[in-house]
């Protein structure tokens, strides 16, 4: 084995020595239970149809996942502002709000596009 080699291993198994273990079974299954509670609530709203207007129900579940989303990113993907040195929140943050830019811009042009390119769509046009 050469030298290079060895250096490498020794560094490679001390960089994983100092993050130490991510989570514990108690924390994975905090997690789960988590994830579980978090689908069951907004499966039993669509269900048993427990609020009349479609847009409260719709405004809940979308809540729920994006609680949903937070408890995967931190009990199941590990992520926080001292992982990796805060570069993988960092880079979550960037993508982020280039989707956040995406899709904005995106809806704003095709709104604008309606409004001005077609006329004889509109109500009453000709």
């Amino acid at each position: 084995m050469s030298e290079h080699s060895q250096n490498h291993d020794t560094h490679h198994a001390d960089h994983h020595d100092e993050e130490g273990p991510h989570s514990s079974f108690s924390g994975y299954m905090l997690g789960f239970m988590a994830s579980v509670f978090l689908t069951a609530i907004p499966f039993w709203l669509v269900m048993g149809e427990v609020f009349s207007s479609r847009n409260t129900t719709i405004l809940i579940i979308l809540a729920f996942a994006l609680v949903q989303i937070l408890v995967h990113m931190v009990y199941f993907l590990h992520m926080n502002f001292q992982s990796e040195g805060g570069w993988t929140m960092l880079s979550l943050i960037f993508t982020v709000v280039l989707l956040f830019i995406t899709l904005a811009g995106s809806l704003w042009v095709m709104y604008h596009m309606n409004v001005n390119m077609m006329p004889s769509m509109m109500p009453g046009g000709s």
